[in-house]
């Protein structure tokens, strides 16, 4: 396979220096590939090819959590399933605590608007979601296809902040799916961005990893 990144085990890159480059958009490269042997996950790079962010704990699915961390392995993010919901819905914590919520992520089903695949919310009291059918209250809505890998994600003013792109080939050699891009605007910090990758990957992937 074409080498994603030269510098695959430089992990000094933090993901505070990959938020904000002098007020332009943030290029990470996702692979969907686990640092550790014989484990599901995703491995991201910044435009210099050092290490930003992590995911390896693909495989506890009985926990139905995921684990986003930096590349020292600190956990920055806590993605876990919301049971007893209606939906393919999501809640997503700061680092590993389980209380109070920072937002909510439902698939998004209606057949009168096909394009958005997910909406994000914030959530109200007792970690609900406060996400309404009229979605006065979506902080984010993802449209496009995760499938082909081009999908993009817009604020309340319908500006695109994030975008899911192919990754071109190098040398004439072609990426596949497993290896794209994700270009982060400095309105949306690369963490919940990372997150929203994440969470599409469950909702549209190849296969479902967790039971519900």
């Amino acid at each position: 396979m074409t080498k994603v990144y030269p510098n695959a085990n430089a992990a000094a890159a933090t993901a505070t220096v990959a938020t904000k480059s002098a007020g332009n958009a943030a290029v990470l490269t996702v692979w969907k590939k686990s640092l550790l042997f014989n484990c599901n996950g995703f491995t991201v790079y910044d435009g210099m090819g050092n290490l930003v962010f992590r995911v390896d704990n693909y495989m506890q699915g009985n926990k139905g959590e995921i684990l986003l961390m930096d590349a020292a392995g600190k956990p920055l993010l806590t993605i876990r399933r919301k049971r007893l919901s209606l939906g393919d819905n999501w809640l997503v914590y700061h680092g590993e605590t389980n209380v109070n919520p920072l937002f909510s992520v439902r698939k998004h089903v209606h057949i009168l608007n096909n394009k958005c695949l997910a909406q994000v919310s914030p959530t109200g009291d007792r970690g609900t979601s406060s996400l309404s059918s009229n979605n006065k209250n979506v902080m984010y809505e993802i449209e496009g296809s995760y499938s082909q890998r081009s999908c993009a994600v817009y604020d309340g003013r319908k500006t695109c902040v994030a975008e899911i792109k192919k990754k071109e080939a190098v040398g004439g050699v072609a990426f596949g799916i497993d290896v794209f891009r994700l270009i982060v605007q400095p309105e949306i910090d690369t963490t919940v961005a990372m997150a929203l990758v994440i969470l599409l990957d469950q909702m549209f992937g190849s296969y479902r990893r967790f039971s519900s």
